[in-house]
């Protein structure tokens, strides 16, 4: 028996490889297809099934492609209803691959479909649980992600008290805890950064396995609730309708354009144009117009907040080489309609003596020493939990997340210092502010990292509380 984590870490998700004698099975696969059908060649294994924790909201799931091209089954839970071919298991019904069992186990909550994998080995000893977001290390998934249903997230929550007390919670204290994903994930609040534990260090550490109500664990499991990125619910859609081949996406998106090609794909597609290089390189020259979003950090999880519109035709710029991660990427979240990418990147597009824009910068001991002598306008675009922990007297908080919602707060007339945590998410909210007539922004480099070095007036260090 082989049990292989196959981690994600840009979007914080976890997809799991299981193989005996010849027979493999892959759990919540991301969407390209590619690493889960050569990890099984590699074995000379063939691919069984494709078990599906639930339908997922924070990305799109590969199990339609994969399934596609290996045979496979794709399994979900009990009551879940997909739009495609796939098997609906019962709670407690046993999937033989090889010489091992998994055990389907309906643990709703986080949605009503949701199950667990009890994966028994080949002397049928209970030997790890493939938890989706369900349960994670420390944390339990958030219960407001559920594809159209009539149920409360109270509800829902109250579901999820049932189903960790009564099918997880009694199994032994030995066997291990794979979850769908680790820190990082919208998905929950106090996740732990390791990516797999043992259930018994879950049963004492883990707040919501600890003796409480029902009504308690809800109010908990509740509690900081915000509503979850616009494109969670889209995506929890396509994995239950249904979606195109990523190839498709691929062969669409891998689109070399010449200069010329690319600004009258600009002008008659409508399309958005996105930067995905460093933020420095970004900063000292870029398509006036085009939004920075780089490829290096949580690319797709700021796509997806970002972008309202999945099917919006995308152009990108990109350094040589890292093209097709970016269609990838992209593809990961649902968004499915880039149509090309600019030859030869931002140097041809120079080289061409077409007009260029930038961002201009400035050094937190730069604006500490101006501080105090002149009034400043600081945007402090961290999380509302970020900022209320500690920040600039003075600043406001003006959460990239919500930038779409809050664009009245801010005033073209007036020039404005922004900074976030490091220097990425600034100059994201920077760029927007460019493509939307803002023209007097500075990004504060290092960002609060920085700020908190100098002598800046600071409020009082509190303790954070992770935000949803």
């Amino acid at each position: 028996m082989k049990v292989e984590q196959i981690y994600t870490g840009c979007l914080a998700e976890a997809a799991y490889y299981i193989e005996s004698k010849g027979e493999a099975v892959i759990i919540d696969p991301l969407r390209e297809t590619d690493p889960y059908v050569e990890r099984a060649e590699s074995d000379g294994a063939r691919i069984k099934y494709v078990l599906e924790t639930h339908f997922h909201a924070d990305f799109v799931s590969g199990h339609l492609d994969l399934a596609n091209k290996t045979g496979a089954t794709i399994v979900f839970g009990p009551t879940a209803q997909p739009e495609f071919e796939a098997y609906t298991a019962k709670d407690g019904e046993e999937l033989k691959v090889g010489d091992v069992t998994i055990k389907v186990l309906h643990t709703p909550g986080h949605t009503m479909e949701s199950s667990t994998y009890l994966l028994l080995d080949e002397d049928g000893k209970e030997y790890a649980i493939f938890t989706g977001d369900t349960l994670f290390l420390g944390d339990v998934g958030r219960p407001d992600l559920a594809v159209k249903t009539d149920l409360s997230r109270e509800d829902l929550a109250g579901h999820l008290y049932d189903s960790l007390r009564n099918k997880i919670m009694p199994l032994s204290d030995d066997v291990i805890v794979y979850p769908g994903h680790g820190a990082g994930s919208a998905c929950g609040k106090k996740m732990s950064s390791e990516t797999w534990g043992y259930l018994g260090d879950q049963k004492k550490t883990n707040y919501a396995l600890q003796p409480m109500t029902r009504e308690e664990f809800v109010k908990e499991v509740t509690e900081g609730l915000v509503a979850p990125p616009q494109y969670f619910p889209k995506n929890a859609v396509m994995n239950k309708s249904g979606y195109q081949s990523i190839d498709d996406v691929l062969e669409r998106g891998l689109n070399p354009l010449s200069v010329r090609a690319f600004k009258a794909a600009w002008a008659e597609e409508e399309a958005l144009v996105i930067d995905t290089r460093h933020q420095d390189d970004f900063a000292k020259g870029f398509l006036p117009g085009s939004i920075f979003i780089g490829i290096d950090d949580n690319f797709a999880m700021w796509v997806g907040a970002l972008i309202t519109d999945l099917q919006i035709p995308i152009l990108f710029v990109a350094d040589e080489g890292r093209e097709k991660e970016i269609v990838t990427r992209l593809a990961r979240v649902g968004y499915d309609n880039p149509v090309g990418y600019l030859e030869g990147g931002f140097d041809a597009w120079k080289a061409a003596g077409e007009d260029v824009d930038t961002i201009e910068e400035i050094t937190a001991e730069e604006l500490a020493n101006k501080f105090d002598k002149e009034g400043m306008n600081v945007l402090d675009v961290r999380k509302a939990s970020e900022y209320n922990a500690q920040h600039v007297i003075g600043a406001q908080n003006f959460p990239l997340d919500f930038i779409n919602q809050n664009m009245s707060e801010v005033d073209r007339n007036k020039k404005y210092f922004l900074h976030c945590a490091g220097g990425y998410r600034s100059m994201i909210t920077a760029s927007i502010l460019k493509s939307r007539g803002f023209e007097q922004v500075v990004n504060i480099k290092g960002g609060y990292k920085a700020l908190v070095e100098t002598d800046l007036p600071m409020t009082e260090f509190e303790e954070q509380i992770t935000e949803l």
